[in-house]
């Protein structure tokens, strides 16, 4: 099996000066209603958190049982709880995919089996292997961008099988398509992070037959959720502010299509279709191309880390058109500099 850096992420291409695309995470960040209140919550800091109102939150947003709703320190931390909760024979990870599943099942015991998925038919879900009994895929997927249909991720259920959907960036597709939440046998991760611009924060819940919830409940550290992000968990499940984010996905998605069209111009192949609020792009020497631009101020993600991925590959965030531009303008120039 090849060997890959699983504890990579795009915060370790950002350095001081230079232009973010290599975050997935809007920028600038938070909005302001959410600043007001989370500043109006330092009063209460001296207490211990409390996720009761949070996990009401949730489960009123998603329409299911409080019982079905577990508060997480981030998506990634179900990752960890997962992997330290469940005794899987033959636990499978479907790349190219957010790293963090693989590394948290590999830290603790666990073997894996990777399916990887083909850029020649746009990393089309295909099947797994039948014995699998804990399944990981990402939807839309970091870093492809691919949102896979439901139908597609259903027909992975099995009744002796738990299939784990990191929906992590489905708020940013307009109209939350193609999610899995609710349904029996599946496990969905939400982060509140990106859309909400509030990485550092950590917010996340997951959906889960209440069977898996309490597993995961019992090997939660105490106090993993803050109380500062209890709080951003009720604010963002409002329903104001999810048609707030009904109107950054789609005018993301605007922003998506026009980096893309400024991609296909210069002759840079963006592959799948992309729904999520970042691309992949494949060109020849991606990699000098990455350093490059960093000396040109603008960081992208190198795609080298992600199985199935190697040095020709390179994952770009939306950003707004005039940043667009800039980065285009000087994607364009170093790539008529000699290699």
């Amino acid at each position: 099996m090849a060997d890959y850096d699983l504890w990579h992420h795009g915060d370790r291409e950002v350095g001081e000066g230079l232009v973010d695309l290599a975050v997935n995470v809007r920028l600038p960040a938070p909005p302001a209603w959410l600043r007001a209140e989370l500043a109006a919550a330092l009063d209460d800091l001296a207490a211990y958190p409390d996720v009761t109102a949070a996990t009401a939150a949730v489960a009123a947003r998603h329409s299911l049982p409080e019982s079905q709703v577990l508060v997480t320190s981030g998506a990634a931390e179900a990752f960890t709880l997962l992997a330290t909760a469940l005794r899987p024979s033959c636990a499978v990870v479907v790349h190219p995919q957010f790293t963090e599943p693989e590394a948290a099942l590999r830290a603790a015991g666990h073997a894996v089996r990777r399916v990887v998925l083909s850029p020649d038919d746009g990393f089309r879900l295909g099947d797994v292997p039948e014995e699998a009994d804990l399944v990981f895929v990402g939807n839309p997927t970091n870093p492809t961008s691919v949102l896979h249909p439901a139908a597609d991720l259903l027909a992975l259920g099995r009744p002796d099988r738990l299939v784990v959907v990191d929906e992590a960036f489905l708020d940013a597709v307009p109209g939350e398509t193609e999610s899995v939440a609710g349904q029996p046998g599946f496990v969905v991760l939400r982060s509140l992070t990106k859309t909400w611009g509030i990485a550092g924060l950590r917010a996340g819940y997951v959906l889960a037959d209440e069977s898996v919830v309490d597993s995961l409940r019992a090997v939660q550290p105490p106090w993993s959720v803050s109380s500062l992000a209890a709080v951003a968990v009720v604010a963002c499940c409002r329903p104001e502010a999810l048609e707030e984010a009904e109107k950054l996905a789609v005018a993301a998605e605007a922003d998506r299509e026009y980096l893309v069209s400024g991609l296909t111009a210069l002759g840079v192949e963006v592959l799948g279709e992309p729904r999520g609020p970042f691309v992949l792009v494949r060109l020849p020497g991606a990699d000098g191309v990455r350093e490059r631009l960093r000396e040109n101020g603008f960081a992208v993600r190198r795609g080298d880390t992600f199985p199935g991925l190697d040095g020709r590959y390179l994952r770009i965030a939306v950003r707004d058109r005039e940043t667009v531009d800039r980065f285009l303008a000087a994607l364009a120039a170093v790539r008529r500099l000699p290699a």
